[in-house]
This record gives structure tokens, sequence and C-alpha cells, in this order.
């Protein structure tokens, strides 16, 4: 059984709100003829038919062998609106995940999105697609309209979070200072991952990780640099005292229990990931449909790695159903 835990979809109606809400994000066309979403003046991606078109995935899902796809809202979610506007696209996106997940049964399943601006609402969200909607768990991403996931504005939902032993996928933004990152599509090439990176340190260090240990958090695109940078992280909390205040062990003690999806395709990377947290801490993901991601490569990457068998099941659908919420009946799973 193959689980594809990092895929986008979006309801028509998203692409509309985003269209008509003005601000930061606009639509073009690229040099190629094709549309495109621009943040600040760049290219932010391009739109593809299977964004929308659910017949596409699930021949595409057939075609290389994938029994299931966790949609999720890519970047920039439903923050292109401001505070309290975010609780209507967010309820708008996951009910139409729900309405996938029972259209299709077996075939899609759904990490909600969340108003994190509107913290009482960012709550109700919570309750509502977890234990109404029956999702998987949620998408943030790696800052929120400019405001880093370890701001205690929003400790209350991740305490909330912590009680329900909640699976969080964290997906990167453009960072806050985005003007380097304008050229040469940078922003999705380098400030994606420079901005998990930096997100996913910030929590560690804030003691996010330490205090709230039972958030399943999983991170994109194989950690960003996380994997590579765990040595330094150690060594800062060695030499930096403002580094050892709020966690009392090393960093990569506490980021060896996060879980981390494939998005690379490299095996020299996905051979360090699994180094460095086993494939247990490892789930099979694509980027599907988005350019620079890849539904055959999520598959074909896996295979020809040296992994054992045991392993590679481990990747495919071993960890994913032991960490996500609200699977006990996607192949006899029964996490909490």
């Amino acid at each position: 059984m193959k689980l594809d835990l990092h895929t986008h979809y979006y309801p028509p109606a998203y692409f509309e709100r985003i269209e008509r809400s003005g601000g930061d994000f606009s639509f073009g066309t690229s040099p190629t003829g094709q549309r495109i979403i621009r943040y600040r003046g760049a290219r932010f991606f391009g739109i593809t038919a299977p964004m929308t078109d659910v017949a596409k995935r699930l021949d595409d899902m057939d075609r290389v062998g994938i029994d299931t796809e966790v949609l999720s809202l890519s970047t920039p979610n439903v923050y292109f609106v401001e505070g309290k506007a975010q609780a209507d696209v967010a309820r708008m996106v996951n009910d139409a995940y729900a309405e996938l997940s029972a259209t299709h049964p077996g075939r899609f399943l759904g990490f909600a999105s969340i108003p994190m601006d509107d913290p009482d609402a960012a709550l109700r969200e919570l309750e509502r697609a977890v234990d109404e909607l029956r999702m998987q768990g949620v998408i943030l991403l790696s800052n929120i309209r400019g405001r880093a996931l370890a701001d205690p504005l929003y400790r209350p939902f991740f305490e909330e979070a912590d009680r329900r032993r909640l699976c969080v996928f964290v997906h990167p933004m453009i960072p806050v200072a985005a003007d380097a990152f304008t050229d040469y599509v940078l922003g999705p090439l380098v400030g994606f991952p420079f901005d998990t990176t930096l997100a996913i340190a910030g929590l560690c260090f804030a003691g996010v990780f330490k205090q709230l240990p039972n958030i399943r958090w999983l991170v994109a695109h194989a950690g960003g640099a996380v994997p590579y940078l765990m040595e330094r992280l150690d060594s800062g909390w060695r030499d930096f005292a403002e580094c050892r205040v709020n966690i009392d062990e090393p960093p990569s003690i506490y980021l060896k229990r996060l879980y981390y999806d494939t998005v690379t395709f490299s095996p020299h990377n996905l051979r360090l990931l699994r180094d460095v947290v086993g494939t247990d801490h490892m789930v099979m993901g694509s980027d599907y449909p988005h350019l620079l991601g890849s539904i055959d490569k999520a598959v074909s990457s896996i295979d020809a790695m040296d992994f054992t068998e045991h392993e590679k099941e481990q990747v495919y659908n071993g960890t994913a159903l032991s960490i996500m919420n609200n699977v006990r009946s996607v192949a006899g799973a029964a996490p909490a």
C-alpha cells in the first residue's frame, strides 16, 4: 500500500478567492503561456490541470501505484486574507476535501487548513475538522503572514494539538525578507527550504518540541536543511547560552523525533535522511501536481533505494499510518 502525504488539491473556488482578494498575490502568464500565481510580482507557482481535475489525479495515481493521497492546501493556504476572513476560506477548503474523501472512499484523505490569525476560530476549525470531518491532521505554513510559528499567539492552538496528539504538516512559505528571492524563481527553489529550516529551528530552540511532545510534526521537502544542519545546531546549543534557555538536550534529540517526507527524490538526500532519522520517521511525498514535484519520482526514487523491503514499507505506509489522525479504516490502522 502506498500513501502520498504531500500532495496538493485546490477547489476551483479557492483560486477565485485569491483572484478577488488582491494584495500580494495576483495571476499572470509565464513566458511559456502557463497561467501562474505571482507573489509581489515574482513567479510563485504555475497552475496545472490536476490541481483541480480529480479524474486526472486518479489516473495518475493508478498509473504509478499510489493507493491514497492525503490532500493539503499549499502556499499561500488561507493566509492571503487577514484575520477573521481566513476562517471562511478554511471551511470552504476543508469541506471540499471531506466531500472528495466521501465521494472516493480510500483514495483521498486530507490535512485541514486552519485560520491561525483568528485564535478562537482556529480552535473551532480544528475541532470541526478532526471530530466532524474526520480529517487526518492539519497543514500550517512555515510562517503565517510573516509571524513565526513559535510566536506566543499560536501557543493555545499547539497546546490543543498536543492534547489531541495531532499530526501537523509544516509546509514552506516564502521567507519574510522576500526581496532576495524574487529572481530566477528562487522563492520556491531556495526560499522554501530556507524558511522550513528556520521555522523548525525556531520551534526547537523555543522549547515547543520539548514542552509539547505529543504533536506528530511532519516536515515538508525532507526537512529543508534540517537533517544536514543537526550537528551545527547541536554545536550552537553547546556553545551559546541563549540556545540552552528553553531546551536541556541538544537540538538533534528533538529533531530526530519529528517526521519527514521524501520530497527530494535525490538518492543521496534520501540515504542521509534514513541514516539520520530512520525510515520509521519518513513518509512518501510527491508534491504533485506542482512542477517541482513528481508523482512518478515519488515512487521510483524509493523503489531504487538500497533499503530493505521492510524499510520501504515503512516509508510507503507504516510511518504514515502511525502518525495521522482518524485512519482506523485505512489498512486496519489504529493510532490515536
